[in-house]
């Protein structure tokens, strides 16, 4: 049953955990994507260059390390995946609404986890059409 809890929803979770716990206002916080984007940490380049880091950063690239995993997931043609799909969609309508009503979902780190999930419910759905088509046989004289 693990195989139809979207993964996205732990980049979701946390983000909601940072707003509500850590962000001065709470949901409400007005300067969530500076908050956001302070640095945590620098990355000394090979260059000379340096890299700062911050938490929006890591949300992200965790967002998008659970994306390509969802999107391997999304090739499987079992039932639970019909399960995943429809949970994906919901959480969409969930981050799609933070997004929209509270101040401290309204950053680009925010929208671009949105985007992710929205892309992980595009995925999945396409993904599992394009199988079904190849799965039904329409034999001969049937125009394919």
């Amino acid at each position: 049953m693990f195989a139809a809890f979207p993964l996205l929803a732990l980049v979701v979770l946390i983000y909601n955990f940072v707003a509500a716990v850590t962000l001065t206002g709470g949901l409400h916080a007005t300067d969530a994507a500076g908050q956001l984007g302070q640095q945590l940490f620098v990355i000394h380049m090979t260059s000379g260059a340096l890299w700062p880091v911050s938490l929006g950063d890591l949300l992200l690239v965790g967002g998008l390390v659970v994306l390509f995993i969802e999107l391997l997931k999304s090739t499987t043609s079992r039932r639970v995946a019909i399960i995943n799909h429809s949970l994906s969609m919901i959480l969409f309508i969930i981050c799609l609404v933070e997004f929209l009503l509270f101040q401290a979902f309204a950053t680009s780190t925010f929208f671009l986890i949105t985007l992710m999930v929205l892309l992980d419910v595009l995925a999945g759905f396409i993904v599992t059409i394009v199988s079904a088509r190849r799965d039904v046989d329409f034999g001969p004289g049937s125009g394919n």
